[in-house]
């Protein structure tokens, strides 16, 4: 029972943010305001399939990104998008519904599943933020029910301005920003011998607080501008998996609003299997 109740705070949560030009990213009471006049509506769940078991929001769909993901040696690429198209559509999600994305609280699931959504070319897709305060004050209902699920047709219009490939990143003139920690980033450990030569460390944490919700604004732009780093500059973003970068991708397109922002999907599993150079 106490872990329940742990899961259920830990769950609960979303912080308001000043709105920009482009934010995706909604409090726990626009959220409520949605669920009564949105008919529209479809909610993601984009946490690990136990935790959504255990406890999720009401009529929520369980969407774990690894499920979009390829089999193969290079492991974390994407589907092809009909394939991820087909996918969302046997779980009842449409281009054409209104989508609200959400995870455990680490942002990095909800985040990856938003870009997948984003590059598939849904128009209309939020994030919903993470405050324990604000999730009570609203009310959110939260249920261990499965709901019941009508296929839809999901129509990919594939948004080429937000993915990166390999070639794209080989080939780069952008700002490439490493998501991992500062110990992968430098080829420290089991897992990285180093990052894509001229990229900057951003760690993906660094644009959250101590909970778990984006910083603000102001604080983001400060931290790009110590790495050398404009809003206006094209960026690609890249961690290990194409995961954590989302979580960069997030901050940037809806928080500092910068307009050219990537995702490397391939990231340093397949830039490193290619033996493609580099630094330490």
């Amino acid at each position: 029972m106490k872990k329940i109740k742990f899961l259920l705070l830990f769950l609960a949560g979303i912080t308001v943010l000043p709105l920009a030009a482009q934010n995706d990213i909604i409090s726990a009471a626009d959220f409520m305001k949605l669920m009564k006049s949105d008919k529209n509506l479809i909610v993601v769940d984009a946490s690990k399939p136990d935790i959504y078991n255990r406890t999720h929001i009401k009529n929520a769909i369980n969407v774990p990104y690894k499920i979009l993901n390829k089999e193969g040696e290079i492991f974390g690429l994407l589907k092809n998008p009909a394939d991820v198209a087909a996918i969302l559509g046997k779980k009842g999600i449409s281009e054409k519904k209104t989508i609200v994305v959400y995870d455990e609280g680490s942002q990095k699931y909800s985040s990856r599943v938003y870009w997948v959504l984003k590059y598939l070319g849904a128009p209309n897709v939020k994030i919903l933020h993470k405050d324990l305060t604000a999730f009570r004050k609203a009310r959110v209902p939260l249920t261990g029910m499965k709901p019941s699920v009508k296929p839809a047709t999901f129509t990919p219009h594939v948004d080429k301005s937000v993915y990166a490939g390999i070639n794209d990143v080989n080939n780069a003139k952008a700002k490439i920003i490493d998501a991992r920690s500062v110990d992968e980033f430098k080829g420290l450990g089991d897992y990285s011998e180093g990052h894509i030569p001229g990229s900057v460390n951003i760690p993906f944490n660094e644009v959250q607080t101590e909970n778990g919700a984006f910083k603000s604004k102001e604080e983001i732009l400060n931290i790009l501008d110590s790495r050398g780093i404009s809003p206006t500059d094209p960026i690609i973003a890249y961690c290990k998996t194409g995961v954590k970068a989302a979580v960069l991708y997030v901050a940037l397109k809806n928080i500092t609003e910068a307009e050219n922002v990537k995702l490397y999907d391939g990231a340093y599993v397949e830039w490193a299997s290619y033996d493609k150079p580099l630094e330490q």
